[in-house]
């Protein structure tokens, strides 16, 4: 497997490697994955995202672009749109958002207890790990409005783009993890750089009292 083979296939199974992780992996310095990771992005296979610390200087982080996802077998894919079509060819509507209510429900069963007495940015921190574990790749920023939550990529924007039902698990899940109401203010199936959820200072505010 080459260099950039071998970065490629690490940024897949680890969402948000940063370079000194990529280094590793590859066995090479630095500055060659620096190098590697122009390359990937000018042939936007891969995207970044800086991450800021209170201390430090910022860095970035890497994920796969739609296009890089399309490097890898996409067999369960065209398995999973088969399965949704002939669902919503057998079941009523309401009965097909049932069954994605319940994909959310077994995927925050698993976070039962873990989030529930967090204060409201702590909640957020814990939103996007959850997130990530589930293949998106975003982050939190506070606004005068109130709280941005922004997905750079998304592990379903294929099947979305057959059966955009899918794209209320995402949205459910930041619902359910902050216990309020969110806005949805741009969405890449519309043709949005990102997915950009806005959760308003006044609906955070019955959080924070809970806490």
């Amino acid at each position: 497997m080459t260099t950039r083979e071998t970065i490629l296939h690490t940024i897949k199974a680890h969402p948000k490697s940063n370079v000194d992780e990529l280094a590793k992996a590859a066995s090479v310095s630095p500055v060659t994955v620096r190098h590697h990771l122009n390359a990937l992005q000018a042939d936007n296979l891969i995207v970044s995202n800086t991450v800021r610390r209170k201390v430090g200087r910022p860095y970035y982080v890497y994920s796969l672009s739609e296009k890089g996802q399309e490097q890898f077998p996409k067999r369960y894919v065209r398995l999973t749109s088969r399965l949704l079509h002939e669902l919503k060819i057998q079941l009523p509507s309401e009965a097909l958002n049932d069954v994605l209510s319940s994909v959310v429900d077994s995927v925050l069963e698993k976070h039962r207890g873990q989030f529930e007495h967090l204060a409201v940015e702590e909640r957020l921190d814990y939103l996007v790990s959850l997130l990530a574990d589930e293949g998106f790749l975003a982050h939190w920023k506070k606004t005068e409005e109130g709280y941005l939550v922004t997905e750079f990529s998304c592990p379903y924007i294929s099947l979305g783009e057959a059966h955009s039902e899918i794209c209320t698990i995402d949205k459910e899940l930041i619902v359910n993890v902050l216990d309020a109401p969110v806005q949805q203010n741009s969405c890449m199936l519309d043709g949005g750089a990102c997915c950009e959820f806005l959760v308003k200072i006044e609906k955070i505010e019955k959080v924070q009292t809970a806490v």
